[in-house]
């Protein structure tokens, strides 16, 4: 059975070892021998391989929802509301307040023609009922019913006393979700707008959607991408910036731009992607790549290009992505352009690892990083958004066993939980949209790129998952790179940091936390846009604006929300003024260096986007 090897290991050895499980309190440390009581060590390895084997099955049914922390949320929530006398009677006061309101609203659509007020309006995020048709009897009853029932659970699901803040967001995000899949807008007969157009088409939108539905379940069955993503192929239409593979190794190819002008700046730029994502989200398609961006605007550029996970890369973890990653591709560019310090980009989780790897470097007197650019990067865990909800012991522990079986986190059981924070956007409307109006939302580069996921290996994302969002070890100076903790106040050179307005995976509050971890000046950028919409965000995209100011390390602190209130907003892309600040702090141009680097070993392999790129 694979994953067998149950080990216990110490947390940060240095080669690459099985999945560490935590020891019970009173256990043997890490590097003595453990015994075993009587019943014999095979058998005790059988029995936990049986539990998580169970657990595996069981995450297969619930898509990797653990229902022991379901359960464990809501007897939490059920049992400091069964002793809440009070916050029942208020719920009930609220029911019978509600209920007359709209008793009220109905007598008064029952005695108007056309289109009437509404007696609760929607939140602002929530745009399904947005509509005139909706203001007709009788879908503005439903409607209104609807959202006044929704907000009578939300009422009841918060604001309990003695409930754990993780529970209630548990029970309430539950609660919203069940809610959602009897919204009248998700049916065909309670939605106003899919009836007008079922009427007018003469039901020609359901055999549409009907036969979309049969595509995309065919497909899935078959592992195959969306429709529509067939004409945007890696290497034709996507990660076209010209450039030269010039290393490789087990984890990583590192990717040599062509310099598009006569002259560059002598500091190059690294790139970290995240390798839950394929790198080439900075290198979408001509005119919409910020590498292009970079080498247009006399920059060298490297990127990392992460190999996609196999079930025996089981046993990588977050030092070997350190060490075979960054630290590997920042020996590699210093090795082409010596003397040059870096400077060194990260995005999201990439970023968190840039983050950790620039700490350590603080160490080293001799400066190799210029800069530390980070986007979408959350380095503090504690407000993480609605992906806490699946951070807890319970579910990290089920997700451990369903990757124990399988060696790796399937890039669909990834997409899933992502999709579930904006059910609304990413399921029931495409539902809506694909199925009964029987129309397709146009494939473009980046919903190509969305659909072309990766897998993470099982080890590295529990550490991942344990050290950093349950247990917040690097926020807190407890993590450990070579056996001593890193600290990011440590970090002397200048930052960037990016924030998204609208990122659900990290969100900006977040990403502002940096302020409280450095002791060095930081320049804080919030843009317009999501977690992927806001970075990619070239000159000329419509609708974009940013935000952006520098506090020295010996600035007095501003919170989030006074920093968003009291910095100037710009319209426009923020790339210029990224670049801006990168020539700032570079030095004067000179003519661009070699590709690779013969006395080094680092030789053209092939040509960009490379080979780990294209793998499924």
């Amino acid at each position: 059975m694979p994953g067998a090897n149950l080990a216990i290991e110490p947390p940060n050895a240095d080669r690459v070892r099985p999945l560490p499980i935590q020891a019970p309190q009173g256990a043997p440390t890490p590097d003595e021998p453990i015994h075993y009581e009587s019943d014999g060590s095979a058998a005790t390895a059988l029995e936990d391989a049986v539990d998580r084997s169970l657990h595996a099955a069981q995450a297969r049914i619930t898509g990797g929802i653990s229902p022991a922390a379901l359960v464990a949320a809501y007897l939490d929530w059920a049992a400091h509301l069964v002793g809440s006398p009070g916050k029942q009677m208020q719920l009930v006061r609220k029911a019978a307040r509600k209920t007359l309101r709209f008793a009220v609203y109905a007598g008064r659509c029952a005695s108007q023609d056309g289109a009437i007020g509404r007696c609760i309006e929607p939140l602002p995020q929530d745009r399904r009922f947005t509509g005139d048709v909706w203001r007709h009897w009788p879908h503005n009853l439903l409607h209104q019913a609807f959202l006044l029932n929704q907000q009578w659970w939300h009422n009841a699901t918060t604001g309990v006393r003695g409930v754990s803040r993780q529970h209630e967001a548990v029970v309430a995000f539950v609660a919203r979700q069940l809610l959602d899949t009897v919204s009248p807008s998700n049916f065909l007969l309670t939605n106003p707008e899919l009836l007008q157009r079922t009427v007018r088409e003469g039901g020609l939108n359901i055999l549409r959607g009907a036969q979309n539905l049969i595509e995309d379940w065919g497909r899935a069955m078959a592992g195959e991408k969306p429709a529509g993503t067939e004409r945007f192929q890696v290497g034709r239409d996507l990660a076209l910036t010209p450039g030269t593979v010039i290393h490789r190794n087990r984890l990583i190819e590192l990717i040599q731009y062509k310099p598009n002008t006569g002259t560059v700046r002598p500091e190059p730029v690294l790139i970290v992607p995240a390798w839950i994502m394929k790198y080439y989200v900075l290198d979408l398609s001509p005119g919409h790549s910020l590498v292009e961006h970079l080498v247009d605007q006399g920059f060298t550029v490297f990127m990392i290009s992460w190999r996609n996970p196999e079930p025996e890369d089981r046993d990588l973890g977050m030092e070997d992505y350190r060490k075979l990653g960054v630290m590997a591709a920042l020996d590699a560019v210093t090795a082409v352009i010596p003397g040059a310090p870096v400077h060194a980009v990260g995005y999201c989780l990439g970023g968190t690892l840039l983050a950790i790897a620039a700490a350590a470097l603080a160490r080293d007197p001799n400066e190799r990083l210029r800069s530390v650019t980070l986007f979408a990067t959350q380095t503090d865990f504690t407000e993480a958004g609605e992906l806490m909800l699946f951070i807890n012991e319970s579910q990290i522990t089920f997700l451990e066993d369903m990757m124990w079986e399988q060696g790796f986190l399937d890039a669909k059981q990834m997409t899933g939980a992502f999709q579930l924070l904006r059910s609304n956007d990413l399921i029931w409307s495409r539902m809506i949209h694909d199925y009964l109006l029987g129309e397709r939302a146009p494939m473009n580069a980046l919903m190509a790129w969305n659909a072309d996921a990766t897998r993470m290996p099982c080890r590295m994302h529990s550490e991942y998952l344990r050290r950093l969002f349950l247990d917040n070890d690097l926020a807190e100076g407890r993590y450990l790179v070579d056996g001593k903790p890193v600290a990011l106040s440590d970090i002397r050179a200048p930052v960037f940091a990016v924030g998204a307005e609208q990122d659900h995976v990290a969100p900006w509050r977040s990403v502002f936390k940096l302020h409280l971890q450095t002791d060095t000046d930081v320049t804080f950028l919030l843009t317009s846009g999501g977690h992927n919409s806001g970075i990619v965000s070239e000159p000329g995209h419509p609708g974009r604006s940013y935000q952006v100011r520098t506090q020295a390390s010996t600035d007095r602190f501003i919170d989030a929300d006074v920093w968003a209130a009291t910095t100037p907003r710009t319209e426009g892309s923020w790339w210029p003024e990224w670049c801006r600040w990168l020539e700032a702090r570079s030095g004067p141009p000179i003519a661009p260096p070699a590709i690779g680097a013969l006395d080094a070993g680092l030789t053209p392999l092939c040509d960009a986007p490379g080979r780990y790129v294209r793998q499924g």
